[in-house]
């Protein structure tokens, strides 16, 4: 087990400060075979994380049927990070942007009458609880808390963007937790005070 944590403004892996220098790649956009290669390069540009996407789209592209496999088995990826003594920050659905359709939401939400997306809308959120169900419990092993390499994972993208529904961050920060998922919570906004005031949450362990 290990501990990734924040004091102040400093980062600390098993209690030693560290830095995080971190490079995005997307292993959807990346066949398999390509994925060490484009690790190794990434590490080689003086990263030690990768930070990855998770669309809900491509691993479940029908309701109720997951895709773990191929071009989806994000798993293996991680694994071949870990390998290359890369840490891993982690940034799931259900809404990811990433210049990807729909922002990785899979289209069939969009048959239920009257879905509303991105708040707190009880059969938006229970699609994301079967989802998560089936998602994090992927991760399980591979957090730092398991020995693992994910260090953190993302509440939402961007959500102080799109809107400020703290019920809604705050019932997928529990979704989370009561997975399994203990390493650091965070989100990611702009630097204006809407962005931040609409989307500014995270729970540290």
């Amino acid at each position: 087990m290990s501990t990734f944590t924040i004091e102040g403004n400093q980062f600390f892996n098993n209690g030693e400060p560290i830095r995080i220098l971190s490079g995005a790649l997307h292993y959807f956009r990346i066949v398999p075979e390509y994925w060490q290669d484009r690790l190794i390069k990434l590490k080689a540009c003086g990263f030690n994380t990768v930070e990855i996407y998770v669309p809900w789209n491509l691993h479940e592209p029908r309701e109720g049927e997951f895709n773990f496999s191929g071009i989806a088995d994000v798993v293996r990826f991680i694994q071949i990070a870990d390998e290359l003594g890369l840490f891993v920050i982690v940034r799931p659905s259900p809404y990811i942007c990433a210049e990807w359709e729909f922002g990785g939401l899979p289209s069939w939400l969009l048959k239920e009458e009257n879905m509303r997306l991105r708040c707190f809308h009880q059969p938006y959120l229970d699609k994301i609880d079967a989802y998560y169900n089936e998602l994090l419990a992927k991760f399980l092993p591979l957090l730092c808390t398991n020995g693992g390499p994910i260090i953190a994972m993302q509440i939402e993208n961007e959500y102080g963007s799109y809107g400020n529904d703290k019920k809604y961050l705050k019932y997928l920060e529990q979704a989370m937790i009561k997975r399994g998922i203990d390493v650091l919570l965070f989100t990611s906004d702009g630097y204006t005070d809407s962005n931040l005031q609409g989307g500014h949450f995270f729970q540290r362990f």
